[in-house]
């Protein structure tokens, strides 16, 4: 930004910089727009005029999409895929829920009131979470195998990459602690599988014609790989 006072241009951080940030309807960004989130989601920082400014721990892109179908859309770019953790789809609310949405739906700022319940040092540190979990050689194995099932599938164009493989152990290190385990199972990768890897493949075009999803696919791959005995947790 041009700062007239001074005669000169200087950086001002954008909404980019934030702890959380929540891209809205990523799917109607353009593809320019799109593909300037890649450096900040894989690195958490940012180039402008060849100066590179951290956004600072943590840092965590949550984004949403409307369906591909739907007018003014654009499909991700792979490599945006797969920098992206995990794909949930939340759905309709139950009747409960719609009820107290309704109920508030009248407040004009409703997050105004909302109580902090957590420092972002706790939110940096819980990240770590994960680090001194272990996994067994044989879970790797799995994962791996799982990875080149994938790629091997009829009904995949493009299959789970390194980067998605190496997204499983990180995940499933975390779930494993939160489950209060020192270790990963077998029962974590299938468990995770889905959410971790749903958005990463891409199916061929004859495939998804016949209706074939990328659930069908993870869930004949875990069908057709054998997974490794599971460790004792004593």
């Amino acid at each position: 930004i041009y700062n007239q006072r001074e005669g000169r241009f200087e950086f001002r951080p954008g909404p980019i910089f934030a702890n959380v940030v929540l891209v809205d309807e990523v799917n109607r960004a353009s593809p320019k727009t799109q593909s300037a989130l890649l450096e900040v989601m894989e690195e958490s920082r940012v180039t402008v005029d060849g100066v590179t400014h951290e956004t600072g721990r943590p840092f965590l892109v949550i984004a949403t999409q409307n369906p591909i179908e739907q007018a003014g859309t654009y499909k991700l770019p792979e490599a945006q895929l797969d920098r992206f953790l995990i794909k949930t789809s939340i759905g309709y609310p139950d009747l409960a829920v719609t009820e107290s949405i309704l109920a508030g739906a009248a407040d004009r700022n409703p997050s105004a009131g909302l109580p902090a319940i957590i420092t972002t040092s706790a939110v940096a540190d819980m990240a770590d979470l994960g680090a001194s979990v272990h996994v067994e050689p044989a879970v790797l194995r799995y994962v791996a195998e799982l990875a080149e099932a994938t790629r091997t599938d009829q009904a995949i164009r493009l299959g789970v990459s390194v980067r998605g493989a190496i997204a499983m152990i990180r995940i499933a290190k975390v779930w494993a602690a939160a489950h209060g385990r020192h270790f990963v199972l077998p029962d974590d990768i299938k468990t995770l599988a889905r959410p971790v890897w749903q958005h990463r493949l891409l199916l061929d075009a004859e495939a998804e014609f016949a209706g074939t999803t990328s659930d069908v696919v993870i869930a004949r791959v875990l069908d057709g790989v054998a997974a490794p005995q599971a460790r004792s947790a004593a």
